[in-house]
């Protein structure tokens, strides 16, 4: 498995949980703190979290795949997106399992 592939799932990990983060504290202005504006940020913010939460399940499943995941595990990380903050521990999780994976499989670079 390639540097790559973890690289992308955590740049992923991180920009869908930021973004959920932040549409739940929109949807707590909007409706338990009754913020006037808050409406057309919940919209912009989840329009884009639905987006990108598309391309986090396809490089979620493409890491997975390739790390050959049972499908229990896959499916917890793929839905870790969905669940606000558990894209930041999920991604640490899997990012500290397979970081031994991903030095083992790089070549040995030669010292001058």
């Amino acid at each position: 498995m390639k540097k790559s592939v973890l690289t992308r799932y955590r740049v992923m990990a991180y920009v869908t949980g930021v973004l959920l983060v932040l549409l739940t504290l929109g949807v707590i202005a909007k409706y338990l703190l009754d913020v006037n504006g808050a409406d057309g940020f919940t919209s912009v913010v989840g329009i884009a979290h639905g987006w990108l939460y598309v391309i986090y399940l396809i490089f979620a499943f493409d890491l997975g795949s390739k790390a050959k995941w049972p499908v229990k595990k896959q499916l917890w990380v793929l839905l870790a997106g969905t669940i606000p903050t558990a894209a930041f521990f999920v991604e640490r999780r899997v990012s500290h399992e397979l970081e031994a994976t991903v030095a083992q499989s790089a070549p040995a670079v030669a010292e001058a």
